[in-house]
């Protein structure tokens, strides 16, 4: 591990170096009157914009983008650009690397919270900050909050998409709650009762002991279970948003009541033994093939047309329906968490670009234009009347817009209205997405932060979770949880995380 951290700080250290003599080294192409603002000189040449993603694509050409690629052809007459789409999922990182200690930058690069955090420290990307009072439309359709997000060490260096929001839920038999005369659970004992039925009562009726009650992906199968008690396990996401206050679970005297909860489910056998180790794939599997009765997952892993086509198949009586937050002793209920700063991956750009006002102003132009009603149907949609339809606010895709549009979504560079979109593109679960939409989840705050220097964020996430899986599995008593937390903040520093937590917390204005 040192020598990988040695490796690591090598490259940083070279990052840096390379990058900042290439941004110096970089000729201006027009002149900036003032910090922030570019004069617009008129220029007949299209503008070159380079965009570098990590994503892939198929169109209905097959793989990569189709031979006519309406949606580039739509923007580049538009805003008299010349734009182009690098698209790599092949060691992304290392050959953006590459091209940045090369001083061969993309004009626009999509990269995740902790990446933009590594080049904000190296210096070399440009504070986006100055340029805010331009990008009207994208703050607008964005949300002002939902912009912040991007600021790292005090300064705006990345844009955030729109938001989207959390999904998952249980799903259960509800074939099985009729054949064993149940009812639909709606607290964390009536669901322990039901998991337990469904493992011994034969609701499959094949006389067989040979069904199971709960599976899911993780820790994160138990999530509306740690979420009747108001705490959230998920070794990333402790930090939960109450009323202007933070508590991160694990201080939470409601965690050790809730792992015991847990526990108590593992005990009684009523859990698929590889839950922890699952695949999604892996435990929709044993739930369609009539194994399992309740599992933890979300609405386009249960419900699209070609996965109940697969369930069906398999066990044509199947019944597969969602259950709401089930209530805990306290009357909390909670389905799992949401991180409200999570982004995905954000708009970054370099350092360089401050010598290219003229460039500047055509990103802008493009991010604005993306983020009005008009573009953001080009990137969402198609071409208005060919792929989609328009009445008023109602979209309607056409037969070709199905076709043809499955690429389109590397263009969503500000986001899009995600509900509105899904119901657009799913019809057919419009009911089971709002569902999970209007879930009340814990409201988690972790990706807001910083990481502060002298914490390892990997390895004490790696303990943590190691930790709360030996507690469920009675592998260390919860009677020694206080020695977790010792070590923890011990062996770990995690108290330098929290101190840093509660500090950009308030400086976020997150908290008072």
């Amino acid at each position: 591990m040192k020598k990988h951290m040695r490796k690591n700080a090598v490259v940083a250290i070279i990052l840096s170096t390379s990058l900042l003599a290439a941004c110096s080294n970089t000729s201006p192409s027009a002149e900036t009157t003032s910090k922030g603002e570019a004069s617009s000189k008129p220029s007949a040449a299209p503008m070159k914009i380079e965009i570098m993603q990590d994503e892939t694509v198929t169109s209905a050409d097959g793989p990569g983008f189709p031979k006519d690629d309406f949606v580039k052809n739509e923007l580049n007459k538009k805003l008299n650009i010349d734009l182009t789409m690098t698209l790599d999922t092949s060691d992304y990182l290392a050959k953006l690397n590459t091209r940045m200690a090369g001083g061969n930058f993309p004009d626009v690069m999509l990269l995740m919270k902790e990446q933009v955090q590594q080049y904000a420290q190296n210096g070399v990307l440009l504070d986006m900050g100055p340029y805010l009072d331009k990008l009207t439309d994208y703050k607008k359709f964005v949300g002002a909050d939902d912009v912040k997000k991007g600021v790292v060490s005090g300064k705006q260096y990345a844009l955030p998409k729109a938001p989207g929001f959390a999904t998952n839920t249980y799903w259960i038999r509800k074939d099985w709650l009729d054949k064993l005369n149940l009812a639909v659970p709606t607290t964390v004992d009536e669901l322990f009762n039901v998991a337990k039925a469904f493992t011994e009562n034969d609701p499959d009726g094949n006389g067989k002991k040979d069904t199971l009650g709960i599976t899911g992906v993780g820790i994160d199968t138990f999530g509306p279970v740690f979420g009747a008690y108001g705490v959230t396990a998920s070794a990333a996401t402790l930090t939960v948003l109450n009323k202007d206050k933070i508590v991160n679970s694990l201080y939470d005297p409601a965690m050790k009541d809730a792992l015991t909860t847990v526990k108590k489910f593992i005990d009684a056998g009523v859990v698929d033994p590889e839950f922890m180790s699952n695949k999604p794939n892996t435990s929709k599997d044993k739930a369609f093939q009539g194994k399992i009765g309740i599992i933890f997952d979300g609405w386009s892993g249960i419900i699209k047309e070609a996965t109940v086509k697969i369930w069906k198949q398999a066990n044509p009586n199947a019944d597969w329906v969602q259950l709401s937050a089930p209530k805990g002793p306290n009357g909390l209920q909670y389905v799992s968490k949401v991180d409200i700063a999570s982004t995905g991956k954000m708009l970054a750009f370099p350092k360089a670009l401050e010598k290219q006002p003229e460039k500047i102003n055509k990103i802008i132009e493009l991010l604005n234009y993306v983020s009005t009603t008009e573009g953001n149907r080009l990137v969402d949609y198609g071409l208005k009347d060919v792929h989609y339809k328009a009445d008023g606010d109602k979209i309607t895709i056409t037969d070709q817009g199905l076709k043809e549009s499955g690429y389109t979504f590397v263009y969503q560079l500000t986001g899009r209205p995600e509900l509105a979109y899904l119901q657009t593109k799913f019809p057919g679960q419009a009911k089971y997405i709002e569902f999970e939409k209007n879930l009340p989840r814990l409201q988690v705050i972790d990706k807001f932060i910083d990481m502060p220097n002298g914490y390892n964020k990997a390895d004490a996430e790696r303990f943590i979770q190691e930790e709360l899986t030996k507690f469920i599995y009675d592998k260390t008593p919860i009677t020694d949880y206080s020695k977790f937390l010792a070590t923890l903040e011990s062996t770990f520093s995690y108290k330098v995380y929290t101190d840093a937590v509660t500090k950009q917390a308030k400086d976020l204005g997150l908290t008072k």
